[in-house]
């Protein structure tokens, strides 16, 4: 019935771990995925339609109706609403006569809102088909490409330097300094051997540089010692914190440092596969990456034999996301390797013990394995002497918002956040979001605080805000990008994340009242002990700050008289409370299956 789907089907040959992958390629030919392409599927791949149709609902890049021949996509991230993005859409939407969100009569445009695209430094920005960036809108551009979408151009021959994304590095230290010749670090890996190689990682005392900041040699030391049929290196280049975007110059200019550092890594746990999970807002990068992986296999330093070593084999795959933030977890990426919905796992057990395919598995960040090849090189004492005790090395930081030099700046760990406000030329700071939504926002009290484990721990966004904003928006857009994405899986996330954000869309109105910011700091608490998976516990962490420390721009929004709320919110919360297992006293409640 769809003739395409035979040759996909073929080359992944009928594995239904590459399910994910399929539906992507499926529709960047067809457009979206219809009910008997899915059923289609389903019976080469030997699964249920149930199953497929859940996957492919699961991800929001995947469409299941139809979305139009262009879809485009604004980034809704904080700073790009600062630069003006939700006026350009209006403004396209007026032009196109289309209607936010829903597919014009014609079948010809959809135009709709997703999260951060990790163009922070350059927008507004935009996404057309998923495939296709567009950087630093404004609206002339927006009307020509209103013209353009009219007189059907395909997007790929619009004007280039639309779609220009700069590397715009602004200070550059170990990692974003010269680079080793490729092939330098893994030869250097291999004269110390796999145990030597584990030996000055752990002197290094590298953290992980993804957020969570767990030992590198630690993990690694886990996977290489738990016995399985195979061992699998993953690279997580999930870069879905909103104001993140480090990963993104890393597999643009220094690709060749992060593809050494998995080879490196397979040489110590012992793998002979990787794979790289590249967010699909990044899928323009695709074709360079396996430009380089196979570069990197001519000149023996991928595939059999690499560098002469007899056993030494190990290649990388390449899978693309589809857009889900809870991906960026890591047991939740193995789950969209597999070709599942990407649900984070219940862990113990770890992914070091039972990761991809139930194999010992190391989930390591861009950034990690970028620093690996320079400690192989260098030695873990050289890397040990940078930065602070606890936090070894040098932190790429992500700098968007309100200054006059955004982009990406190294510095060695025990920084000060000042220092960085200074060099970024930031002025009137109120506010910096230092590792996005999930991680803390700091006053300008606190600008003499420094980065790293000790202090202010960051996955590497670092978002400014003058006085001139208003911190009550800033808090609302965190709170809708967490309510969007959400998993669901469970209710505490699920419920908790849509309950802040419409409590917080009441205050917006002029309905709300003190009781209203109290509910907000329990509904804090109620998620952070109760759900699944890390999205959920860090959803209120920019709410809880933004209300501590910049309390009246939320006050501003009171109502002093009585009114009749629009819904029964303290209803909905104790309800909320009841279906997480906790009575309105917080005490723990017995339900049976």
């Amino acid at each position: 019935m769809f003739p395409a789907l035979s040759p996909l089907l073929a080359r992944h040959q009928h594995d239904r771990h590459a399910l994910v992958q399929l539906l992507r390629e499926f529709q960047t030919l067809h457009g979206w995925l219809p009910r008997a392409a899915l059923s289609q599927i389903a019976a080469a791949l030997g699964v249920t339609l149930a199953h497929v149709e859940g996957v492919a609902g699961f991800y929001r890049f995947f469409h299941m109706q139809p979305v139009g021949t262009y879809r485009v996509l604004f980034s809704d991230n904080i700073t790009d609403r600062l630069l003006g993005s939700e006026a350009l859409l209006k403004h396209l939407c007026d032009l196109l006569n289309v209607v936010p969100h829903q597919m014009r009569g014609d079948a010809r445009v959809s135009v709709a809102t997703t999260s951060c695209t990790g163009l922070c430094d350059q927008g507004p920005a935009a996404l057309i088909n998923h495939q296709q960036v567009l950087t630093r809108l404004t609206p002339e551009r927006i009307e020509q490409m209103a013209a353009l979408i009219e007189q059907q151009v395909p997007a790929a021959q619009w004007p280039a330097d639309w779609s220009r994304v700069d590397d715009q590095i602004q200070r550059a230290d170990v990692k974003l300094g010269p680079q080793p010749a490729p092939g330098r670090a893994l030869a250097a890996a291999l004269a110390r051997t796999a145990q030597g190689v584990l030996d000055e990682i752990k002197l290094a005392r590298l953290r992980g540089c993804g957020g969570a900041g767990y030992a590198t040699a630690a993990k690694w030391q886990l996977c290489r010692d738990t016995p399985g049929a195979a061992h699998y290196v993953v690279c997580n280049a999930d870069e879905g914190e909103p104001g993140t975007f480090k990963d993104r110059v890393l597999l643009t200019r220094y690709v060749d440092s992060v593809i050494e550092g998995m080879t490196i890594a397979a040489l110590a746990v012992g793998a002979q596969r990787g794979l790289l999970y590249l967010r699909g807002e990044y899928s323009y990068l695709l074709e360079q990456l396996q430009t380089v992986l196979q570069r990197r296999r001519e000149q023996g330093m991928l595939g059999n034999t690499i560098q002469g070593q007899v056993g030494f084999n190990f290649d990388i795959d390449i899978h693309v996301g589809a857009g889900a933030y809870v991906c960026g977890e890591e047991s939740a990426l193995i789950e969209s390797l597999e070709g599942q919905r990407g649900t984070p796992r219940i862990r113990p057990p770890f992914p070091v013990e039972r990761g991809y395919l139930g194999q010992p598995t190391t989930v390591n960040n861009v950034e990690t394995f970028c620093a690996v090849t320079h400690i192989a090189l260098n030695g873990g004492a050289w890397w040990a002497e940078i930065g602070t005790a606890e936090s070894t090395g040098t932190k790429i930081h992500s700098v968007s918002g309100d200054c006059e030099r955004p982009g990406i700046y190294e510095y060695p760990f025990g920084t000060r956040i000042g220092h960085i406000l200074e060099d970024c030329g930031a002025r009137d700071t109120q506010a910096v979001q230092v590792g996005g939504p999930s991680g803390v926002c700091l006053s300008a009290a606190e600008f003499g605080r420094h980065i790293g484990f000790e202090d202010v721990p960051t996955a590497g966004a670092f978002m400014v805000f003058d006085r001139s904003r208003d911190m009550f928006a800033v808090a609302r857009n965190f709170a809708q990008f967490f309510a969007h994405e959400s998993c669901g899986f469970c209710t505490p996330c699920r419920v908790g994340t849509e309950l802040v954000l419409r409590r917080l869309e009441k205050l917006q109105r002029g309905h709300g009242s003190s009781q209203d910011m109290d509910e907000l700091l329990e509904l804090d608490k109620l998620m952070h002990s109760a759900s699944h998976c890390g999205l959920g516990a860090a959803a209120c962490n920019p709410l809880r700050d933004c209300l501590v420390k910049f309390r009246p721009a939320f006050e501003r929004r009171l109502k002093s008289l009585h009114f009749v709320p629009d819904f029964d919110l303290d209803a909905e919360l104790s309800q909320a409370r009841r279906a997480t297992g906790r009575d309105d006293s917080g005490a723990h409640l017995v339900t049976l299956a």
